[in-house]
């Protein structure tokens, strides 16, 4: 027979708290977004191609602008390539 010491009940299994996201622009003090430097505007695309939103990048709204405009400039260089099956 189990004792009530024994019972053991369900409960959501605790997970550490996510990082908080930060705008790296602000934090860095990065005040020009190069279009040139293909390895940090790599970091704001996923692996489509596709220019990652606010809420997973964590830019600010007007870092987020200049990065978007960065891509795009960068696309029509030819330096990024507009839709590619695996980037990363």
């Amino acid at each position: 027979m189990a004792k009530s010491t024994d019972i053991k009940y369900l409960t959501a299994v605790k997970q550490d708290k996510q990082k908080k996201k930060f705008c790296r622009f602000k934090k860095y003090g990065i005040k020009y977004v190069d279009y040139k430097d293909i390895d940090f505007l790599k970091k704001f695309i996923n692996e489509q191609g596709k220019l990652l939103p606010r809420r997973l990048s964590g830019n600010s709204l007007k870092y987020q602008r200049k990065v978007g405009d960065a891509v795009k400039k960068a696309r029509q260089m030819a330096l990024l390539p507009y839709v590619t099956d695996l980037m990363k």
